[in-house]
This record gives C-alpha cells, structure tokens and sequence, in this order.
C-alpha cells in the first residue's frame, strides 16, 4: 500500500510544541514506521518546515512531501486549500489517505480513499464551554470530515457514541482504537524534582492539575473547592498555617484570564502555582512530586494527561463522565464535576489517607501499561487495510 498521512499538526510554525493531535500524530508516525517495512508511506508537512527537521523520519520506504508555497494564500485560503492541496495529493497516487484530526482538512476535490481521525467532540457534546466562533468552526469542519471519510477512527467508544448520534455515521465504519502513553512516564529512574518545584515555585505539598485553561476543564470550581479545603484545613489545624498548593500547569485558553480573579476573591491566590505551558522534561517529576492530581472536566475525549499521571503512579482524582470510566476504569477516584462538594470530599480523602493514594498508585500504574503505542499502530495499519480492501 501507498500509505499517507497529513503530519501538519507537528512541526508547525504557527502552532509551536506538539500538543493533543500533534503527539498522536507524531507517536503513530513513529511506531508506524518502526513496525513497518512493507508498505510506502508519504509524509506531508507544511511548507515552512525545515528539511533538517524532518530527518528524524527517514526511511527506505519513507517519502517527505511538502505543502505547496503560495502568496496569495492569505488571500485566497480556501482556493489554495481546494486548487493546490488537491493537486498535491493527487500526484502521489495513494492507496489511503490519513488526516490524523478533522482539523487537517481533506479538500473537496480529493476523491481517494480516506480514513479521519476524532479525538474529541466537544463543539456538540459541550459547547457552552467554546467561543461561538469556534464552536460555529469546529462543527462545520467535523460535520464535513465525518462525512468525507471512508473510515474513521475514533480515540474512545464515548467519541464513537457521539459521531453516530450526532452525525447518522454507521457504526461499522467506526473503528475505537485507543491512543496510549509514552514510555517516557513509565520510566522509574530518579527524575529531579526538587529542581522543578523550585523552577515553579512549589514550596509545599501539592495537588497537580494539567491541562488548558479553559471552561471545559472545570477550572471555575477547581478553585471553589481547593478554598474550601483550604478553610476546612485551617479550622481542623486551628491556625493560619495552610500547608499545600494548588499547581495549575497548561497554557491559558478562553476565559482563563478570569481565573487569576477569582482565585483572588476566594482568597487562595497565594495558594496557587500558575506555571504556563510545561515542556516535555519537566512533566514526570511535577507529577512524581505531586501529593495527588485532579482533572475535574465537564468533557474528555480521551483523557491523555490523566493516563499519563496513571503511569508515573499518580494517584488521582477524575471527573465521572463516560471517558474517563472507559479509560481509567476503576484505577481512580471518581468526582461528580458539577458539585463542588465531590471535589472537597476528594481533596480530604486524599490528604489524609496515604493507604488510599498507595491503591490507586498500583492500580493506575497497571492500568496505564493497557495503552501501548505500538497497538495503536497495528491497529490503525488494520483500518488502512480494511479501507483498501487488503
């Protein structure tokens, strides 16, 4: 098969670091290649990417192909898209066609075979949580994808679930198959974390939360309830001396600047660490050095940094919404993401039973070990098949 995949959403100019289907992307490229030595695979990247950059996944059955320059793309984005990016796939005969997010749009005009991936479904499941342009945005671009797809793959069964309500997909053109967790947070060798907490200015215990700051995140109420334990710890110590800290590690999406005000007003913002974006090398000791984390979302569509905290024996404390019981089964403490009292009565439990983070740091660390990339990889390779009919 001639195999090839739009790996716009890594290496980008515009987008920075990989993030969300950056990584999918970059992982299943990886573990592809690693894998296979039969098939051809054709890698498209934006223009702007250095050739340099793109060593890392040269192969013998490896081609790299660019995205054609234009200057009148910024003035004419969709006759580029639809004239240019047509052409470009059509020149290189592929058996399948692979746009690893709806975002990787797939012109009109291009009439091969096509497998999609989704990753979330945000706009229609939650979309108080998204500004109106985006959200008007997204559903118009997944509506279309979900329809111009031969195939897709949805990263878990709630997704699934959704696509086939929301947009009549039949259910046997679905195939669920799971995204997984580097290796990386696995790795029990000493990390440095003394040096991390000390970059972000973490001085006492603390309960970790990561992620984008934004409404779908639930960040409003995460900061209701760790005032709350703030109080309650106060008066059950009878002093003034509150000895932990909330660290909230992401980059800062729609409404966050709200956040800083109302951690204000609820009287806990010395109580909080707002580190920004975190960096690949400085992820695994800010979880290891975490007391427990939280991700307390009103949505997920497949809940990668709650993995990932699994792995590196986390104990942790999640919303109890469909993915997060499909992925993390029973390896976590369930919160109802609504009732703010749910989230204090976790808080407590975990601060005060080490018994309890010790279960659900075994119980996570097995869990986690279920989501390896390299099945990821077998499993979609089966889906090209399927779509080519091998």
């Amino acid at each position: 098969m001639r195999i090839g995949i739009d790996a716009r959403s890594i290496l980008n100019p515009e987008r920075g670091d990989a993030i969300g289907s950056g990584h999918y992307t970059y992982q299943l490229i990886r573990h592809l290649l690693e894998m296979d030595t039969k098939n051809e695979y054709v890698l498209f990247f934006d223009f702007r990417v250095r050739e340099q950059d793109v060593q890392k996944f040269s192969r013998p059955n490896v081609k790299v192909r660019f995205y054609p320059f234009s200057d009148y793309k910024k003035y004419l984005p969709g006759a580029y898209s639809e004239l240019l990016g047509t052409a470009t796939l059509r020149r290189e005969r592929l058996d399948v066609l692979h746009a690893t997010s709806p975002s990787s749009r797939i012109p009109i005009g291009y009439s091969g075979k096509t497998v999609v991936t989704f990753h979330d479904m945000a706009p229609f499941v939650v979309p108080e949580c998204l500004p109106r342009f985006r959200r008007s945005r997204d559903k118009a671009i997944c509506s279309y994808m979900a329809k111009k797809a031969d195939r897709i793959i949805a990263v878990s069964s709630s997704i699934k679930d959704a696509l086939v309500s929301q947009h009549h997909v039949l259910s046997g053109s679905v195939k669920v198959v799971y995204s997984a967790v580097d290796r990386r947070f696995f790795n029990d060798s000493s990390v440095d974390i003394n040096s991390v907490k000390e970059k972000f200015g973490i001085s006492k215990k603390y309960i970790l939360f990561l992620g984008t700051l934004e409404p779908s995140k639930n960040i409003s109420r995460l900061l209701e309830a760790f005032a709350i334990f703030k109080e309650q710890r106060l008066v059950s110590r009878g002093g003034d001396d509150f000895d932990w800290q909330l660290v909230l590690g992401g980059k800062r999406g729609w409404l966050s600047q709200e956040y800083p005000r109302l951690a204000k007003d609820l009287g806990v913002s010395k109580d909080v660490v707002w580190t920004g974006y975190v960096v690949g090398d400085d992820l695994v000791p800010l979880f290891k050095g975490s007391d427990f984390f939280v991700m307390p979302s009103l949505y997920e569509g497949f809940g990668m940094t709650a993995l990932e905290a699994l792995a590196t024996q986390t104990p942790s404390i999640v919303s109890d919404i469909p993915t997060m019981r499909e992925i993390v089964g029973q390896s976590a403490h369930f919160v109802d993401p609504k009732n703010v009292t749910s989230l204090v009565d976790a808080f407590t439990l975990f601060s005060e039973s080490k018994t309890v983070r010790e279960d659900f740091c075994q119980k996570g660390f097995i869990q986690a070990k279920k989501f390896d990339w390299k099945k990821t990889a077998q499993e979609t390779l089966a889906v090209y098949e399927d779509v080519v009919g091998k």
